[in-house]
């Protein structure tokens, strides 16, 4: 599923009293607010749904795979996903 799509299916959904355009400033402005809370907290939680976190990648040693040389990767930070049990069940 895309942006797009996403946007869509939240319009029709919602029915004819809002417009996809005020449907993709919705979409935008939450991602935005998960993605404030999820710096702010290091976690952003949602019952029902799952559970967003901070994670920490160790620095390693990667391989170019072009040249076959070795490089360093440095340390660095990623986002987390843990489904909820009730959204694990529906897949």
């Amino acid at each position: 599923m895309t942006k797009q799509d996403l946007i869509d299916a939240v319009a029709n959904a919602a029915g004819e009293g809002i417009s996809k355009a005020a449907v993709k400033e919705i979409i935008d402005a939450t991602f935005e607010e998960i993605a404030k809370a999820i710096k702010k907290d290091k976690r952003f939680q949602v019952p029902g749904f799952g559970t967003f976190t901070v994670r920490q990648r160790k620095a390693r040693t990667g391989r170019n795979p072009k040249t076959g040389e070795t490089l360093k990767i440095k340390a660095s930070k990623t986002i987390g996903f843990k489904p909820a049990p009730s959204l694990k069940e529906k897949l």
